[in-house]
């Protein structure tokens, strides 16, 4: 019998509060051992984690890599395979190697079967595929079928022809299945984090709005605690509610710190869409146990009528390379919003003559305006700042000229009430350009309507 199937019938026969365990935020970033032991040590029936997102931005989407290193993915892969083989629990993993897409998935089968092999370990694997076929895209577009969000433009047929890779965000569905069919470890594409928890609980009979509530906090792990932190958490549901504990003895669930979690990625802090339906949270309750755990009841479901797939793409812009320099003259730093635009053209003359561009190169002043999109007027200049010059070309080799012609020319480009001709600005390394490979971007954040969101995404069950 597998150990979704065990779980399952148990909790059929003998109805009980299940207990879950957040393994990690994110997986590949590393498991702090003696807290995930005690995770373990409080016999979970099921270990989850998400292993990627939007989050790290549409390169790893589009190159089809892991934004984790290698080593640190293979040993938190070990360490939950492990745990969930001792333990014999459904070990159930989202958003494989970091954006879902078909080489990242692959990659994490791969790791997954290379521990399986030198621990001579035995399970039945279940995979969940997330990529989604060109042409049923390019069939939905025409028949009006996919619909813009987040100010995207409108879904091109070029687009869908350009773009790297293409997944599609998964919800409970696939997982259920893949659960209900019998596995000892699920791996998934690109997918909801919540559909991570909130599938065995969903079949089990438990209240979809709590075990949706539950799911939400717990794929952070430890991030909803005070102090927070990346560190599991065991959550125990009941038909009323959950209990939330982090497994690091210094991290308290407090109702506060629990609560303040619903900002977390959401603009309404009472509703959350989710693939599958949407997350009420008006009336959620949260009580504290004791000082370090927290119980939260009162969420509610609502399917939705109208299912819809959120689609990922990215798409190759070119190559990018990057200066890295500081200044601390306040003579610079107080003319930098005229004075850079200078040195940008001046570089095109020098890097193109009397050719139109053929790259971008764009400027980021931190300390100014290198993290905030509005700067407000009459701020203070800083008394130093950090800026990036970063140029994306069609060649490694146009990206890096530019660059290095902007450096020479930003370092000794003459300005009012310059004190020296050399030295006003700093470099942290030599050198300090730097050439970054290829830049993608978001060219596919879309809704697709569909009629059967589980059939989009295929199962395939081997074993080791």
């Amino acid at each position: 019998m597998t150990a979704s199937a065990r779980i399952i019938a148990e909790l059929r026969q003998t109805p009980r509060p299940l207990r879950l365990l957040g393994a990690s935020g994110q997986l590949g970033y590393g498991i702090p051992a003696a807290s995930f032991q005690a995770g373990i040590d409080r016999h979970p029936d099921l270990i989850g984690a998400d292993m990627g997102s939007i989050d790290i931005g549409p390169t790893y989407l589009g190159k089809g890599e892991m934004a984790t290193a290698p080593e640190a993915t293979r040993r938190d892969l070990r360490r939950v395979l492990l745990a969930a083989r001792q333990l014999d629990v459904p070990l159930v993993i989202g958003t494989a190697g970091s954006a879902g897409a078909a080489p990242h998935l692959d990659a994490t089968l791969a790791m997954l079967r290379d521990i399986a092999t030198a621990e001579k370990l035995h399970f039945r694997m279940v995979s969940i595929r997330a990529d989604i076929p060109r042409a049923l895209l390019q069939d939905a577009v025409r028949s009006g079928k996919v619909t813009s969000f987040d100010d995207m433009p409108d879904l091109t047929a070029e687009d869908i022809t350009e773009a790297a890779q293409i997944v599609g965000q998964m919800g409970m569905g696939p997982f259920r299945h893949a659960l209900q069919a019998g596995a000892d470890i699920i791996v998934a594409g690109r997918a909801c984090d919540t559909a991570i928890f909130a599938a065995l609980p969903a079949i089990l009979g438990f209240p979809v709005g709590l075990a949706m509530h539950m799911a939400k906090i717990i794929e952070c792990g430890s991030l909803c605690c005070v102090p927070g932190g990346r560190d599991p958490i065991l959550a125990e549901l009941d038909h009323d509610g959950f209990v939330l504990e982090s497994m690091h003895p210094e991290r308290s669930a407090t109702p506060t710190s629990v609560a303040a979690h619903s900002l977390y990625e959401q603009a309404d802090p009472f509703s959350m869409r989710e693939p599958d339906g949407a997350l009420d949270l008006t009336h959620a309750h949260y009580q504290a146990i004791d000082d370090r755990r927290t119980r939260v009841s009162g969420a509610t479901w609502r399917d939705t009528t109208q299912p819809t797939i959120k689609l990922e793409g990215a798409t190759k812009i070119g190559e990018r390379a990057v200066l890295l320099c500081g200044s601390a003259d306040p003579r610079f730093i107080a003319q930098c919003k005229t004075l850079l635009p200078k040195v940008a053209d001046l570089v095109q003359t020098l890097v193109s003559e009397s050719r139109p561009p053929d790259y971008t190169l764009r400027f980021r002043v931190y300390g100014i305006d290198g993290v905030r999109m509005v700067v407000p007027d009459n701020e203070p200049a800083p008394n130093e700042v950090f800026i990036m010059a970063e140029c994306i070309a069609a060649t490694p080799q146009r990206a890096a000229e530019v660059v290095r012609t902007c450096k020479q020319y930003l370092l000794h480009f003459g300005y009012p009430g310059r004190l020296s001709t050399a030295g006003n600005l700093a470099f942290p390394f030599t050198p300090p350009e730097v050439s970054l490979g290829p830049a993608y971007r978001f060219s596919v954040y879309h809704l697709l309507q569909v009629d059967d969101a589980d059939a989009l995404f295929p199962i395939a069950t081997e074993t080791t």
